[in-house]
C-alpha cells in the first residue's frame, strides 16, 4: 500500500554517486518524500541525481553545497542552482553569503538554508578556527539572527539548539532543519550535538536530516518508516 511519506524527514543520500543514492532511494521508495545531496556527492553525478528524483520520482530535494565565498561568486553558483526547480540550498550564514545567495534564487522556489554552526563542532574546535569565544548556542543563535535578517528562509542547526533559534524574533515564518539526529540507540558517528528524531521535532524543527541510521540499516525503508513513527507519535 502506498503511504504518504512524512516530509518532516529528510534522508541524507551520503553515498559515494547517482547510482547508489538512486539505488537507495529505490529501497526507502514512499518511505520518504525529501531527500539530501551533499557535496561528497557533487563529483558522482549528485545534481543528475537530484534532477532525476525530483522530475521523475517526485522527490523534493535539499542540496547541501555550503557555498561561501565573495558576493558575486556566490550569487552566480546560486543562479544556476536555482534553474534545476530544487528545493533547499545551503550556503554558510555569514549574511554577504545569504544576500548573495538570495538574489542569486530570486524569481525561484529555492529557498537559501543557513549554516550557523557545523553540528561536527564543539568549542575545542571553534577555538582552533579562531572563532569568537564564548558559549556555542549562543554564537549560534547570534549566527542564525543576523542570517535571518540578511534574508536566510531557514537555518541549519544542532537540534540541542532549535529552540533557542525557534524563540528569536527574526525566526517567525522560517525554517529550521536539524542534521545531527539519530533515533534512540543508534551510533553518534562523527557528530558531537545530536538528539533524536522526537527532541528535536519538539524543540523547534521544521525538518530533521538522518543518514547513517538509515542508509547504513539492514533494511533502509523500515529504518525510514520507524523514524516517521516516532514523529508521527508526537
Amino acid at each position: 500500500m502506498t503511504q504518504t511519506p512524512d516530509e518532516r524527514l529528510i534522508v541524507a543520500l551520503d553515498v559515494p554517486n547517482a547510482l547508489a543514492g538512486l539505488e537507495l532511494a529505490e529501497k526507502i521508495g514512499d518511505a520518504a518524500g525529501f531527500y539530501k545531496i551533499g557535496l561528497g556527492m557533487l563529483t558522482g553525478g549528485g545534481l543528475a541525481l537530484a534532477n532525476e528524483l525530483k522530475q521523475e520520482h517526485g522527490k523534493r530535494i535539499f542540496l547541501d553545497m555550503k557555498f561561501f565565498d565573495i558576493g558575486a561568486t556566490v550569487e552566480a553558483a546560486v543562479r544556476g542552482i536555482a534553474q534545476y526547480d530544487l528545493d533547499f540550498l545551503t550556503v554558510h550564514g555569514d549574511p554577504h553569503v545569504v544576500r548573495a545567495a538570495k538574489q542569486g534564487a530570486s524569481g525561484s522556489g529555492l529557498k537559501i538554508l543557513a549554516v550557523t554552526i557545523l553540528t561536527s563542532l564543539d568549542r575545542a574546535d571553534l577555538d582552533a578556527g579562531l572563532i569568537v569565544p564564548g558559549d556555542v548556542a549562543e554564537i549560534v543563535a547570534t549566527r542564525a539572527a543576523r542570517a535571518f535578517e540578511a534574508g536566510a528562509d531557514g537555518i541549519i542547526a544542532s537540534p540541542r539548539e532549535a529552540a533557542a533559534i525557534r524563540a528569536l524574533p527574526e525566526a517567525a515564518g522560517r525554517l529550521i532543519v536539524t542534521p545531527g539526529v539519530r533515533p534512540a540507540g543508534s551510533d553518534a558517528g562523527d557528530q558531537k550535538r545530536i538528539e533524536t528524531p522526537a527532541t528535536a521535532i519538539a524543540n523547534g524543527a521544521d525538518h530533521i536530516v538522518v543518514g547513517r541510521p538509515i542508509w547504513q540499516a539492514a533494511d533502509p525503508r523500515a529504518a525510514a518508516q520507524a523514524i516517521a513513527a516516532e514523529l508521527a507519535g508526537l
